[in-house]
């Protein structure tokens, strides 16, 4: 009885080996037939393919196939032929035709080839393939290429190549000529949400027959209008707050150095610029000497750019500045001029070429929302960073002796020295922290843009604007201004162009001022009044 059953169980493995087979008649009718039976028998052997019949398929895709009378051939590069059918050589004689692509042929061969990588268990082929086959079947979807992705779907698949193959199939099935399938796909597209799909959708609408369908195809398209309203909303609000957060990064050392010490910084923009370069050297450094860790390089540039903007800004404070206190206009001068020789060591030393900085791996890419919505890792990244650099210097000034400190000096310079304060270390230590703070916006500035001499003159302007709207010496003023500013920007952005933005902006801010010139937030009590 087991021998029996052995044999049975050979027979039918047997059988269906050779259903499977390509056979004469297949590789005929898929070389030289009419387009419909073409694609049919295509689609039939990519079903259930065997070796051959891949080959076949292959070999039509590379157009290297001829006809000879009732054989086909399967030409190698050398001009020899192969039967396609029984690989036997056949030299193909000199009225062999060649088999004819379309472009309608050729769309299904790649549609079948795909089809192998989905059942493979590498991730990447999958999802390779399932991409592949979505944008076929959005281009030019083909209900006759069903079968494939029903057998495909039922098998095990990457979740991501598992969505784009849900996609088409609804789109074949809105090719279909059953008036169920073609609901079923409008329902499905409905649910999904997905913008690529509008274009797909309303032209079905225009050529659709059926009232029910034409129904559920207007009210997938009502909602997918309306998810893609939410979606921009939401798009645009975001990137506001990013560009208010740059905005506040920028400004948040300017609003210690002016703000609280009365020192209109014009090299603040170059102290930005300095943070930069000083993350581009620790990137080199990290690619040549600890190639390894260079994902964790970003780490280590944030102290260095703090140290290195700090101490300039030290020696800025200590040589030119501590001078010139009480005499605005005069520290406008001296920082301008220091601005300008800053530049131009940084042109001598490094070039005047931008300089690129890479994002390490885990500030790559973006996260996808509400089916359409993409926000870069490193963006919000720097949403979170301008957060905690915000938190850490609200508590330093509130919180610490150096605050104490700095706050009694910029409030009452007089009477802090009476108490026993060292005025003049504590200018050093607030300019320095002020220059500090511009270094960690230049890292985090890095991070979305190339890094280049003149890349603090994009943000100075804006940052002064942020600080005087805000309220002078105002923390709080300073983040509602940065971020109230970089929303406006982006939403007038998108109605009336990026350059009348600014300008619409900037009118904004100075009827503002007219209005209100202590700011947004004015000072109170005795600090005020001096």
């Amino acid at each position: 009885m087991r021998w029996l059953r052995s044999c049975l169980v050979l027979l039918c493995l047997c059988g269906a080996a050779s259903v499977q087979a390509l056979t004469p008649a297949d590789a005929l009718a898929l070389a030289a037939g009419e387009s419909d039976a073409r694609i049919a028998t295509l689609n039939r052997l990519a079903a259930a393919p065997d070796e051959k019949a891949v080959a076949l398929m292959q070999a039509l895709a590379n157009g290297a196939v001829k006809v000879q009378g009732e054989q086909v051939l399967i030409l190698a590069d050398d001009g020899s032929g192969t039967d396609a059918v029984t690989g036997a050589a056949v030299n193909p004689a000199d009225d062999a035709e060649d088999a004819i692509v379309n472009n309608r042929i050729r769309g299904a061969l790649e549609t079948a080839l795909a089809v192998r990588d989905l059942f493979r268990p590498d991730p990447g082929p999958q999802r390779e393939a399932a991409a592949l086959l979505q944008r076929s079947a959005f281009d030019e979807p083909d209900a006759s290429q069903l079968p494939l992705v029903e057998k495909a779907l039922a098998g095990e698949l990457d979740p991501a190549a598992r969505d784009s193959l849900e996609l088409t199939r609804a789109a074949m099935q809105l090719a279909s000529e059953d008036e169920a399938q073609r609901l079923a796909a409008a329902q499905t597209f409905a649910e999904m949400g997905q913008p690529a799909l509008r274009p797909l959708l309303a032209k079905q609408l225009e050529a659709e027959s059926s009232a029910a369908v034409k129904a559920a195809l207007s009210a997938a398209l009502a909602s997918l209008d309306r998810s893609l309203a939410v979606s921009s909303a939401l798009s645009q609000a975001f990137t506001g707050i990013s560009l208010g957060s740059i905005l506040l990064l920028a400004a948040l050392g300017l609003a210690i150095t002016y703000g609280l010490m009365g020192v209109i910084n014009m090299a603040h923009g170059e102290l930005i610029m300095i943070g930069a370069y000083a993350t581009w050297l620790v990137q080199a450094f990290f690619k040549e000497a600890l190639p390894g860790l260079f994902d964790w390089y970003l780490l280590a540039a944030l102290p260095v750019a703090f140290m290195a903007s700090a101490l300039v800004g030290a020696a800025m404070e200590r040589t030119v500045i501590r001078f010139l206190y009480g005499r605005p206009l005069e520290t406008l001068l001296a920082t301008w001029g220091i601005s300008l020789v800053l530049m131009q060591g940084v042109r001598t030393l490094f070039g005047a070429q931008n300089v690129g900085v890479e994002n390490p791996s885990w500030m790559s890419g973006s996260v996808t929302l509400l089916g359409n919505l993409t926000l870069p890792w490193n963006r919000i990244i720097i949403v979170a960073f301008a957060a905690t650099v915000l938190i850490g210097v609200t508590l330093l000034i509130t919180r610490t002796r150096l605050g104490l400190f700095v706050r009694g000096v910029t409030q009452n310079r007089p009477i802090a020295s009476c108490m026993g304060v060292n005025t003049a270390r504590i200018d050093t230590y607030a300019f320095a922290l002020g220059s500090g703070i511009a270094g960690l916006a230049g890292c985090a500035l890095s991070q979305i843009g190339n890094v280049g001499p003149d890349l603090g003159q994009n943000y100075i302007v804006d940052s002064f604007m942020v600080v005087v709207l805000g309220g002078v010496g105002q923390l709080a003023g300073t983040v509602y201004a940065a971020l109230g500013l970089g929303i406006l920007n982006k939403l007038l952005e998108g109605w009336a162009g990026a350059v009348l933005a600014k300008i619409a902006v900037l009118v904004f801010i100075i009827v503002f001022i007219q209005k209100r010139p202590q700011g947004i937030f004015a000072m109170k009590g005795r600090s005020a009044e001096a």
